[in-house]
């Protein structure tokens, strides 16, 4: 009841302002692209494969999950479990523990929302998504900017500028899901943003709360431009757990029960920083101190002994960047980053198990300190008038102290080390170069990514396990892509082929023992393009084919439950083909509709090939009607034809478990702009 209350005190005080003679501003469609050649991994020109979404596609989107606006972009397959969460996929497999934790960075305005040793499999619960002017992804290595987790791409979350569309909407959903977003000017420097969610869950026992909110403000203070945001989320959540079976998702009264209707997530984040910029010499001058924390309790429904886990962590640092330009030939762009944190793991299982390799207790209990030191530069010279070569190289240290609150050695299934500490360096070089020609530019691009060890890699161990003996985790990238536009601009388009490999690879087996140094292979072709036919009617959308392989042999050991990977096997929970498509139809000046596909391809749901999901195609609609310049009805369907399939398949400790897909639902809205 406080949710709907605090819609409806929204709802009144923007209709107040319109009251007291705010000039209202037609319903168009505000393009926000800007934000991100200042906040982003990259501008549009460079070479490497970039999407941008922009601030009409996250409105008409609405999503109410982070998979329903960012598998909108090519080669990015986020699989959705119960509510909130999630795992993610950018030219990759779905990854889950840490390497799902680590592989992927998420920024919110260009920064980091957590400190590189502490990431999280959910991590798109904490960015503000849901209002945001501008969603950047990065597929494949981010750029000499950003360096740990940036292995297989980065999401970049940038809030509304203050002088952007100011908007309130309401929903509710056939699946009893309540929502409200607020986007706010409070003056013209100043920009407030609130969403809030209310779900009752389609499936038992799975209901949940969603706070997110954000300030951004600009600024000047003397010779410097200041522009300082802070944001929080908070999820407070019931979660169902995996159904199992052969197929289970087709049986739709198994799909919505819950088979751990004890299962919960509570999660909460903030984060603060402030961009200061100004000229000094030849060059422009940027320092970007920022804070951060987050906590997280929730039980372990995915794992057969049933545990608990709490952690947290908080930290913080100092991003700083020079701006040279030389001649007009060559700008030099120089940077240093800092970041410091703390956080702790604690997991019990508080019931006791018939197995005893998961006993009653308490499993880890740890402290750790971090510490992250990193150089990096890039060179963009312009060769001739068209040849544009673009260079880069980061350096980085990463220094781990841990402490275990947990006696030391080896308890059942779990090793618990003694304390100690570890450190990691690498390089990440990055080299391309882009052609422009009249209506294209082809590109070309190399660049190494690379990930210190997650704090839960290198201490969360297990009993066959020696601490020490992990890597960073390495990826070396080549791709090559043409983009531009034909037809007298009528169509965008965007083509790239990668190839990728990576080594010292850590990750959880079907069985869930992880590994070590483990070794893969990415092979990709990508294709977007959006055809705008008229003023009224556009078609787009993406299509993705990729083979990804493991490129090591793990035998089965006598007497152990090792699984089995052969060199050449598929990776598990990499789908061969993703699709997406898009026709926008603006029928008359009152009213458009839309209309959506999206396509996941078979997949293997093991290691070792024995098991397979078919794939499946949903699809969805909207209308949506201008009631007057300012004011919005819409109306979202989703699964439009109510197939059943999985948000996620996968094969653990012997059982095909799912996580089913949402049946057909529909959600109204209103949307007020002003």
């Amino acid at each position: 009841m406080p949710f709907r209350k605090g819609i409806f005190v929204l709802a009144a005080a923007s209709l107040a302002q319109a009251a007291l003679g705010q000039e209202p501003a037609p319903l168009d469609r505000v393009a926000r692209l800007a934000p991100v050649e200042v906040w982003g991994d990259r501008r549009a020109a460079d070479p490497g494969a970039r999407s941008v979404l922009e601030a009409d596609l996250i409105g008409d989107t609405a999503a109410d999950r982070p998979a329903e606006i960012l598998n909108q972009a090519p080669s990015v397959n986020i699989q959705m479990n119960s509510g909130q969460e999630h795992l993610i996929a950018i030219r990759s497999p779905v990854l889950s523990g840490g390497a799902g934790q680590g592989s992927f960075l998420i920024l919110e305005n260009g920064v980091p929302t957590r400190s590189p040793a502490f990431g999280n499999v959910n991590s798109l619960i904490e960015p503000h998504l849901e209002i945001a002017g501008a969603i950047e992804v990065i597929r494949g290595p981010g750029s000499a900017k950003y360096g740990s987790n940036a292995v297989h791409g980065l999401i970049n979350v940038i809030l509304p500028e203050p002088d952007t569309e100011q908007s309130l909407r309401t929903s509710y959903g056939t699946l009893g899901r309540w929502r409200g977003d607020a986007s706010i000017g409070l003056d013209e420097r100043t920009r407030l943003n609130v969403s809030l969610m209310d779900d009752t869950g389609w499936r038992d026992a799975t209901g949940g709360e969603q706070q997110k909110f954000s300030v951004l403000t600009e600024q000047a203070f003397g010779d410097w431009d200041a522009t300082a945001w802070i944001s929080a989320s908070n999820l407070n959540q019931e979660t169902a757990s995996f159904i199992q079976g052969p197929r289970a998702y087709d049986d739709r009264d198994l799909a919505k029960t819950n088979p751990n209707p004890e299962a919960f997530r509570d999660a909460w984040s903030a984060r603060a920083a402030i961009r200061l910029g100004r000229d000094l010499g030849p060059g422009r001058l940027t320092l970007t101190p920022n804070l951060h924390s987050q906590g997280m309790v929730f039980s372990q429904h995915f794992l057969p002994y049933g545990g608990v886990e709490k952690n947290a962590h908080t930290g913080g640092g100092l991003m700083a960047r020079y701006d040279l330009e030389t001649d007009g030939l060559v700008d030099w762009r120089f940077g240093a980053d800092t970041d410091f944190a703390s956080g702790y793991l604690k997991e019990i299982q508080p019931r006791p198990n018939a197995n005893p390799a998961f006993p009653r207790g308490i499993h880890y209990d740890y402290l750790v300190e971090t510490r992250v030191f990193a150089l990096w530069s890039e060179a963009d010279v312009q060769l001739t008038d068209d040849l544009r070569l673009l260079a880069g190289l980061r350096g980085e240290t990463h220094d781990y102290a841990y402490d275990t609150r947990a006696p030391a050695g080896i308890r059942g299934r779990f090793n618990v080390p003694a304390d100690r500490s570890d450190d990691f360096s690498f390089l990440t070089p990055k080299l391309g170069i882009v052609w422009d020609r009249d209506w294209y530019s082809l590109y070309a691009n190399y660049a190494r990514g690379a990930r210190a060890p997650q704090v839960s890699d290198l201490y969360r161990l297990q009993n066959r396990q020696v601490a020490g003996e992990i890597e960073a985790e390495a990826i070396d990238s080549l791709e090559a892509g043409i983009r531009g536009d034909a037809l007298f601009g009528h169509l965008d388009f965007d083509i790239a082929a990668y190839w990728m490999e990576k080594e010292n690879f850590f990750f959880r087996d079907s069985d869930g023992f992880n590994v070590v140094d483990g070794s893969t292979r990415h092979l990709g072709i990508e294709a977007a393009a959006t055809l705008r036919i008229d003023d009224r009617l556009s078609l787009g959308g993406n299509l993705a084919w990729s083979d990804q392989t493991y490129t090591f042999d793990r035998r089965v050991i006598a007497g152990q439950q090792n699984e089995l990977i052969s060199n050449g096997n598929r990776i598990d929970t990499a789908p061969e083909w993703l699709a997406d498509a898009r026709i926008d139809w603006q029928v008359t000046d009152a009213l458009a509709l839309s209309l959506t596909a999206e396509h996941v391809g078979e997949y293997f749901t093991d290691p070792a090939n024995t098991v397979a999901y078919p794939g499946h195609t949903v699809f969805g609609a909207r209308a949506a009607w201008a009631i007057s310049n300012t004011l919005e009805a819409s109306l979202i369907v989703r699964n439009v034809t109510d197939e059943a399939y999985a948000d996620r398949a996968d094969v653990a400790f012997g059982n095909e478990r799912y996580f089913p897909g949402e049946p057909l639902n529909a959600t109204f809205a209103l949307t007020k702009k002003f």
